[in-house]
């Protein structure tokens, strides 16, 4: 059952349309803007942003050669900094041979698997996140640009219908909190704009870098609905639109949260 401190919050957010009110470009704000001073300034520091980690370790594996080609990432793409610089803030972009959108973490195992002839990273996996963080974290404070590609705006407005329907037990779509509540508070918690500025990211609730698609099962299982798969096409459209909603704010992987 809800929370009886919740109840009055929660039935303000079932009322209404839960598409009614799009974020305007300039009423924007990164998720960063929504924390404490303490949590913004943990996130600023290097030295005291334990997703850096994590980017260390991707580091390490970026130069590690795996599978059957012996071929490291570096082998390929060489210095990260220069040839992966801008990458994150493209994707999802379009799979040529899928004829769908892939998102970063995919495109990573998929080149793991294909170019190093290596077994897939799983999904969530600490190789995968590492990676992942440490190739984000090359376009850090560049704008997000999705790509320019009509045959993705079919997939965008899955996302959109997908952001926009309500769903679960509690009956909430995602615009629900964070197109049409997103200056409130829930639990004590900001509710923010879903912007996808900082992933992957570090939560102090999880104690570890996540994915935004960790990020959204949460979601899900807070409004008590069922969580897509782990890598699902319903997954990547959503992150495709999410960043079509961010399209030139900056990059910030990784992000701290609370």
């Amino acid at each position: 059952m809800v929370r009886p401190a919740l109840g009055v919050i929660i039935l303000a957010l079932l009322a209404g349309d839960a598409a009614s009110r799009d974020i305007a470009p300039d009423e924007r704000h990164s998720g960063r803007d929504f924390m404490a001073p303490e949590t913004q300034a943990m996130q600023a520091d290097d030295a005291s942003n334990p997703g850096m980690l994590w980017v260390l370790q991707g580091a390490g594996l970026w130069e590690q050669r795996a599978g059957r080609s012996n071929l490291s990432c570096a082998g390929c793409h060489g210095a990260a900094v220069e040839s992966m610089r801008g990458v994150a803030a493209r994707y999802p972009a379009l799979d040529l041979a899928g004829g769908k959108p892939i998102d970063l973490a995919g495109r990573i195992s998929q080149c793991r698997s294909e170019r190093q002839g290596g077994a897939p990273l799983a999904r969530e996996s600490d190789e995968l996140l590492a990676l992942t963080t440490f190739v984000a974290h090359q376009s850090r404070g560049l704008p997000i640009t999705p790509p320019e590609e009509p045959r993705l705006d079919p997939f965008r407005q899955t996302g959109r219908r997908l952001f926009t329907t309500r769903m679960g037990q509690l009956d909430l779509a995602c615009a629900s909190c964070h197109d049409d509540n997103w200056n409130q508070r829930l639990a004590g918690s900001a509710i923010t704009q879903a912007h996808p500025t900082g992933y992957p990211l570090y939560r102090l609730e999880w104690q570890e870098i996540g994915s935004l698609q960790r990020r959204m099962r949460n979601c899900m299982v807070g409004v008590r609905a069922e969580p897509f798969a782990a890598g699902s096409d319903a997954f990547i459209a959503l992150e495709l639109y999410l960043m079509q909603r961010a399209a030139g704010m900056t990059m910030e992987t990784p992000g701290i949260r609370p």
